[in-house]
């Protein structure tokens, strides 16, 4: 089955997690995405843990189907193969610092000149202009920056980045969806675009109803544990052996959970009576349900729940969810590939599902390097050239 992106070639300069992440899930539909990295050192995630093997997952998880290469993009001859490779590319794909391509004689500007229909994608911690655009960005700077950490947490605890590198993924998402929008827009007229993306953008566009909230009301969210401001019972409760989390979206679902309490008085309960006032009243209606579920097990009740329509789930670990069989199995989200050693490993799987051009995962994430003299040939750089680029240390 041949992949939806197989005829898009993307360079991509990117590092770490956000630009990797957007290349990845490209190179899954099919682009062919050639990663450029440092001689002798690569990308800075290969020294992350967890290793497999001597080698990082977090380097391998997110550059599968990925060819390697090394560009030396100070040195003349460098600059020289780059631009030989925009002349045929469809996106260039970076997140250094605002700039750092334009001083290196490698910006947008530059590169439209060579090629007018390349889509340019950049994601960096604050955008392309600003006040704050030569500030560096990390996740945990678009995390604090964005007002996500402040709501985040318990009333009475401190500020909480959320577990994982959202800001990243929000940024590397988003990117994603940048650059397939300026791709149509380029095969309809021949016109490249830059695609400017912020990770503290994407991380307040991520916090949807929190912004209105304040927008709207004039107050300020603060942190409410794992209730949400705009519905109730949405939230974590305890039960006799562990905790579940309940999503009562409407009045339907409010009713069918005090049936299957035994309650059906909670529905005209002057307390309870509409979504507005069980917000009011959210801890007086938690102590009533976690008071029900103080002798019930956390599957039992589940399995109950879910039999009465009520969107109910357990809290799941990892390991809960990596072994599951829907999440882990049906829908395929943990996928086998092997390991620069030739052993097998898994990572975690493109999460996008299409109906006639799916995903594949052709081809581990490359060794420092590994394709560059491929590459290089295809560009017309013969054996002789290319160790003298290496004796340079170009390549």
């Amino acid at each position: 089955m041949s992949g939806a992106l197989e005829d898009i070639t993307i360079l991509d300069l990117s590092r770490v997690l956000a630009g990797p992440f957007c290349g990845m899930l490209l190179a899954d539909f099919g682009a062919r995405v050639i990663k450029i990295e440092q001689p002798g050192k690569g990308d800075d995630s290969r020294n992350s843990p967890p290793f497999i093997g001597g080698v990082s997952s977090y380097y391998l998880n997110v550059n599968r189907n990925k060819l390697g290469i090394t560009l030396d993009l100070k040195s003349p001859e460098g600059k020289e193969i780059f631009l030989k490779l925009v002349e045929k590319a469809d996106v260039v794909l970076e997140n250094y610092r605002p700039g750092v391509m334009d001083r290196l004689g490698l910006g947008y500007e530059t590169l439209r000149k060579i090629n007018p229909a390349l889509v340019y994608g950049c994601v960096s911690g604050f955008g392309q202009y600003g006040p704050y655009r030569d500030r560096a960005g990390y996740d945990i700077i678009g995390q604090a920056m964005s007002g996500l950490m402040s709501i985040t947490g318990w009333p009475d605890g401190e500020p909480t980045r959320s577990g994982t590198a959202i800001s990243d993924v929000l940024g590397g998402m988003s990117v994603t969806i940048g650059i397939l929008t300026a791709l149509h827009y380029a095969r309809r007229t021949g016109v490249g675009q830059m695609v400017d993306v912020s990770l503290v953008d994407s991380t307040v566009a991520g916090l949807e109803i929190m912004n209105q909230i304040y927008l709207v009301e004039g107050r300020n969210p603060t942190r409410i544990g794992n209730r949400y401001e705009s519905l109730y019972p949405y939230d974590s409760f305890r039960c006799r052996d562990g905790q579940i989390v309940l999503g009562c979206g409407n009045n339907k679902l409010f009713g069918a959970l005090a049936s299957y309490m035994g309650m059906p008085e909670l529905v005209k309960d002057e307390r309870f009576e509409t979504n507005v006032l069980r917000l009011k009243n959210c801890a007086e209606l938690k102590a009533i349900i976690e008071g029900f579920f103080a002798d019930k097990d956390r599957d039992t009740l589940v399995s109950e729940l879910l039999a009465c329509g009520i969107p109910v789930s357990p809290i799941n670990t990892i390991a809960d969810a990596v072994n599951d069989p829907h999440i882990g199995g049906a829908r395929e989200m943990f996928v086998e590939l092997p390991h620069p050693d030739g052993s097998k490993m898994r990572v975690t799987g493109n999460h996008i599902k299409l109906s006639e051009t799916q995903v594949s995962y052709r081809k581990r994430a490359p060794l420092l390097g590994e394709d560059t003299a491929a590459i290089l040939t295809e560009l017309g750089i013969g054996e002789a050239g290319q160790a003298e680029l290496r004796e340079k240390g170009v390549i």
